[in-house]
């Protein structure tokens, strides 16, 4: 069995420059501010709530957002220094946890200084051929006497051209420094569903010869997984097709729809079997789950289901508490909140939902099955799903109910098993009979059982 440690990991995802509530825009020449420091106290509710790895999201040198990147080498003056991120880094690590960082590759800022001297010299600065379809004779949107290739036609983030020698370079140089100073285990690549595959197996060659369990992984919204997913390319990627299910199957009483996705990715005939994607249920980019469901205790349900599906999970700060989030206009600010840690269980829509994720991660640490195994659909309905999760040494039964009322389900059961343990209540034994099984499903929740022979 594949053990790479990325398998087995609980992420937990924080975006610095809002928790740590940092100005929105840099004008790169205030005081440095060391707000980094101020995140320890996260690293250990992440622990506590059963996440061994963190994905840090920008904190690199940009002037707003993280992702319009001016230097690669510097921390954000907001954030700290590049000794604040050696500090992070290493009580990260004195936590048994995984740090992984955004990689922001596909594009840079009008801020990074090869752009810079681009704006300032014209048609002889040397970096021309560092953007993307970079021109002369023709206007940007900017008012820039050339024109050039933004990220979806956003002309704040200009495309590097990724192909170039010296572009490639100075990035691998960088991701190299990041790896030998910040012991970084892994990188969250941004828009990596806009990025030459041929850099990718170069970045992947690049990083795996100098670290072989470095783990990359990819944003990506759209298309076949597998032709970023490989053992060529990257580890894994975005789970972008049951995000949307794990929200949607809820609102409009249809678990069909996620069910469809789960045999689609990774039942018997399944798409990506074996390969473990990242799993989420909100992040930075996207509206708040709990703004997202039309009722909350389908909160519940769908961390359940977050935890027992195949790939790898992960919380995204807050969401633990089932907090609100939703896009305002063109503004990502309210998906990335500074919030005190020490008031969260007082101020949050679901202050019981911490401890559920938390029993939920401590199961899965415990479990192979939910790791590792097989998936197996068993049944499905409008509001009821149930699946099997199989390993050579283990069977967990995974029985999800969305009703606001119990509901017994019967169902018939392949293999030779006597018996059921439940996991989310201890010591209860559900016996099967004639491969028949037969149990209540509360209101709202579900069950997680391990199979007994």
């Amino acid at each position: 069995m594949d053990t790479a440690w990325y398998h087995d990991a609980i992420f937990y995802h924080i975006y610095p420059l809002g928790l740590s509530g940092a100005p929105a825009h840099n004008d790169l020449t205030a005081p440095m501010e060391q707000r980094l420091d101020r995140l320890h106290p996260w690293l250990d509710h992440a622990r506590w709530l059963g996440c061994d790895a963190l994905y840090l999201g920008p904190v690199f040198q940009s002037s707003s957002h993280g992702y319009d990147t001016c230097d690669y080498y510097q921390v954000d003056r907001r954030l700290g220094d590049n000794a604040a991120l050696t500090r992070f880094s290493e009580a990260v690590h004195q936590r048994g946890m995984r740090l992984v960082l955004d990689g922001v590759f596909n594009h840079v800022g009008r801020d990074f200084w090869a752009f810079r001297d681009v704006l300032e010299n014209g048609e002889t600065s040397k970096y021309v051929d560092w953007f993307q379809h970079l021109r002369f004779g023709e206007a940007s949107p900017m008012g820039d006497p050339f024109r050039y290739e933004g990220w979806q036609g956003h002309f704040s983030l200009v495309k590097l051209n990724l192909a170039h020698p010296h572009v490639r370079a100075h990035v691998f140089d960088a991701v190299g420094q990041w790896m030998d100073r910040f012991n970084i285990d892994g990188l969250r690549l941004d828009a990596a569903d806009c990025i030459d595959l041929d850099f990718l197996r170069a970045l992947h060659s690049f990083v795996k010869a100098r670290q072989p369990d470095f783990w990359l992984m990819g944003e990506v919204v759209h298309g076949d997984y597998r032709d970023w997913a490989n053992p060529q390319t990257l580890d894994s990627v975005t789970n972008y097709e049951c995000y949307k299910g794990l929200f949607s199957s809820l609102n409009a009483s249809n678990y069909f729809e996620v069910a469809y996705s789960l045999d689609r990715q990774f039942g018997k005939q399944g798409l990506y079997r074996g390969i473990h994607l990242y799993n989420f249920a909100d992040n930075h980019d996207v509206d708040r789950v709990g703004s997202k469901l039309v009722k909350g205790e389908h909160l519940y349900p769908l961390y359940l289901l977050l935890f027992s599906m195949p790939g790898i999970p992960s919380v995204y700060y807050g969401s633990e508490w089932g907090i609100q989030g939703v896009k305002g206009g063109h503004s990502d600010a309210p998906l990335r909140p500074s919030l005190d840690l020490n008031h969260m269980d007082r101020q949050s829509p679901q202050p019981a939902l911490v401890e559920v994720i938390r029993k939920l991660g401590a199961i899965r640490h415990h479990s192979t099955a939910l790791r590792h195994g097989d998936y197996q659909p068993l049944h499905v309905d409008h509001q009821q799903l149930a699946f099997l999760r199989q390993s050579s040494d283990e069977v967990i039964l995974v029985m999800l109910n969305s009703e606001q009322r119990p509901v017994n389900i019967n169902l018939s059961l392949p293999g030779n098993l006597q018996s059921f343990e439940d996991l989310l209540d201890p010591g209860e034994i559900v016996p099967v009979v004639d491969g028949q099984f037969n149990i209540d499903l509360p209101s709202s929740w579900g069950r997680l059982l391990k199979g007994v022979r």
